[in-house]
């Protein structure tokens, strides 16, 4: 029953179109429900005596959407109610987490959980499983982040099931890991990785310790589509009871720390050449892992001590986002006063890791994620070849993971060396997805020809190694271009904690070789041919934000691009079509996503964000291999770059108005 004051300011913003029909109809749903709690009724109702339009539209114009790896979105309003805050102060944590049907707060926490729990359960019946699912939860530093891992907690306790939670913030790479060593059934971070700090998240993850891929996916999002509010309500008031979760031991961590030795290929490089580096966890949960894993390898840490406080607001950032170089300004401050050649950031939930670097000149420079990429896949190729793991004709039983989005560099340094280079779609769930198939198959082979079972995850890296290039495919790198990387094969989501590592082991191997990292970076264009990567962002907030979105993703369909720039149109593919299959010869997932091959062997990729109010264009340009002249061909490369981004920006703004 909806009370007399918000029906009659409910009515009022219909008659004068203040609030969209559907704002209307998910604020009337929400709060007809019986036994719905006060605090989300006198929240409602302070905002519409406000006449606070925008916002209602902004929180309740539609439902929060479950994607196919779970789900993100404002967890504090852009206006805060008074019950909202509580006793909280300015900055601190408010006592609610913002009410709305498009806000990621209680009620939609709750159904990504129980959908979640229902699939798992379901699977479990349908595998022949007698178990009750087990669940492990991780959390991050943000606002809420502790709160929502306990309310998963026990509602997955309540349901039936069995929940772990760790005691404190750990990184999302460490939950991928410890599904897997605790033989969980599904896993969730409570994470929004670098989004603005008013923002949380909900990732799930399922038994191989990888985010939800189809079918599992779909089966999640269709189930928590027809959740009604009312079945959450009884689980909303047992969360206030005793805790119903178990924590999980210090030896889970030690397991994980264990597991991150796996991501040096050569650890006399480390212990040789007493590398030193400044470490920043803008304010995350990077210090956690990351920095003891270096400590063991030997490597001299600086902390940036003001960023090693684990602060929800990121308050000494504009940004806790390593692609962005004001995220490693505080790093490089402490690295030109330690005399320290080398600065790594990760983001909160420490899956990603930025770098800088000191040139010749002294002059500290942020690496683009394409140009890591690049560098670490040349020098783990190298270490494979000096270590018998790769022969000189090279093995198509090794390979390089990477996203369409990232650099093709990497595709020709993987050809260099004989090795291949898969694409996958953007998300490193679909690199997980190739993991777990080339194991599978190692498996198999290996049952069938040899009569051995074993516990991948219990052998030995090189063993591991041996295995999978006799009978299926070696990992021996997975990336992408936003700063993601895995180094290995166990754990199953991008992780920085032992990209650290790897990226440590790089360059220790730089200084034994005395070789600057950018002039390796040139070295490798030279052989390459020079490779030149933009991503430009047009951001679009709130309701209308979300409808332009669409809207200008839809129009490069109705409206074909021809050429770019001077440059024409040679080639299209669109993903959202069936049919196209990657070096595996598997068939891609259809998302909404467009490539575009010009003329001049260019690339332009669009893609609206699956997780931010934005549409995304990728460009690629490069070019010739052996190189003579690399200043020359970067300026031919950049120029032609620059007409093709100022040429999309232009067009896409008059594709808007």
């Amino acid at each position: 029953m909806i009370n007399e004051t918000i029906s009659l300011a409910l009515n009022k913003a219909k008659e004068n179109n203040f609030l969209y029909e559907s704002s209307i109809h998910n604020i009337s749903e929400l709060i007809s429900c019986k036994e719905i709690p006060e605090w989300i009724t006198q929240s409602i109702e302070e905002l519409l005596s406000e006449e606070s339009w925008e916002e209602l539209n902004n929180r309740f114009y539609t439902n929060l959407a479950f994607g196919t790896g779970g789900m993100r979105g404002r967890t504090i309003g852009n206006i805060i109610t008074k019950t909202e805050q509580g006793n909280s102060k300015e900055n601190e944590t408010p006592r609610y987490a913002a009410v709305g049907s498009n806000t990621l707060n209680e009620i939609t926490l709750l159904r990504a959980t129980k959908a979640l729990f229902l699939h798992t359960a379901k699977w479990l019946a349908e595998e022949g499983i007698l178990s009750h699912p087990r669940l492990v939860v991780a959390h991050d530093v943000r606002h809420f982040s502790r709160k929502f891992c306990e309310l998963v907690a026990s509602a997955w306790t309540h349901m039936g099931g069995y929940a772990l939670i760790f005691d404190g913030p750990r990184s999302t790479p460490q939950l991928s890991f410890t599904v897997r060593h605790r033989y969980a059934h599904a896993g969730v971070v409570i994470t929004a990785s670098h989004n603005p700090s008013c923002d949380n998240g909900f990732k799930a993850y399922f038994a191989d310790g990888a985010q939800l891929v189809p079918p599992h996916a779909q089966e999640v999002v269709e189930r928590y589509e027809k959740i009604s509010i009312n079945e959450l309500l009884p689980l909303l008031t047992s969360s206030t009871s005793e805790p119903q979760w178990n924590i999980l031991p210090t030896e889970d961590d030690l397991a994980y720390r264990a597991i991150l030795e796996d991501a040096v290929m050569d650890p006399e490089i480390l212990k040789e050449n007493n590398l030193k580096l400044v470490f920043t966890p803008i304010h995350g949960t990077g210090a956690i892992s990351a920095i003891p894993a270096l400590w063991d390898h030997g490597v001299e840490v600086a902390v940036v001590d003001e960023q090693n406080q684990q602060d929800p607001n990121f308050s000494s950032v504009i940004s806790p986002n390593p692609e962005n170089p004001e995220a490693l300004k505080k790093g490089i401050s402490v690295a030109q006063k330690t005399k320290t050649n080398l600065v790594l950031g990760s983001d909160p939930d420490c899956d990603r890791i930025g770098v800088a670097v000191r040139g010749k000149d002294g002059k500290f420079s942020c690496l683009t994620g394409n140009q890591v990429a690049t560098m670490l896949t040349e020098y783990r190729l190298l270490v494979a070849k000096r270590k018998n793991i790769l022969s000189e004709e090279g093995s198509k039983n090794i390979a390089v993971l990477k996203t369409f989005v990232t650099s093709p560099m990497v595709s020709r340094i993987a050809e260099g060396f004989g090795v291949r280079c898969v694409n996958t779609p953007t998300g490193f769930k679909w690199m997980a997805e190739k993991l777990g198939k080339y194991e599978d198959q190692a498996l198999i082979e290996l049952k069938e020809k040899e009569g051995l079972s074993l516990d991948f995850d219990a052998t030995d890296l090189f063993v591991r190694i041996d295995i999978l290039t006799r009978y299926s495919t070696y990992v021996i790198l997975g990336t992408e271009e936003s700063y993601g990387y895995l180094p290995l094969d166990i754990v199953r989501d991008k992780d920085g904690n032992a990209s650290a590592l790897a990226i440590a082991e790089l360059f220790a191997f730089l200084k034994s070789s005395k070789t600057e990292p950018l002039q390796f970076l040139d070295n490798l264009y030279k052989k390459y041919g020079y490779h030149e990567e933009i991503t430009e962002n047009l951001y679009f907030e709130g309701a209308e934000g979300n409808e332009t979105i669409k809207k200008l993703a839809a129009s490069y369909r109705t409206k074909k691009l021809k050429n770019i720039a001077s440059f024409s149109v040679k080639k299209v593919k669109d993903f959202l079509e069936k049919g196209y299959i990657d070096e595996d010869e598997d068939e891609l997932p259809q998302e909404n996503f467009l490539m575009l091959e010009l003329e001049n062997g260019f690339t332009v990729a669009i893609r609206p964000s699956g997780t931010e109010p934005k549409i995304k264009y990728y460009l690629f340009g490069s070019g010739e291999k052996n190189t003579i002249d690399l200043e020359k061909s970067k300026e031919e490369v950049s120029a032609k770059m620059k007409e093709i981004s100022e040429w999309l920006l232009k067009d896409a703004k008059e594709r808007v108005n």
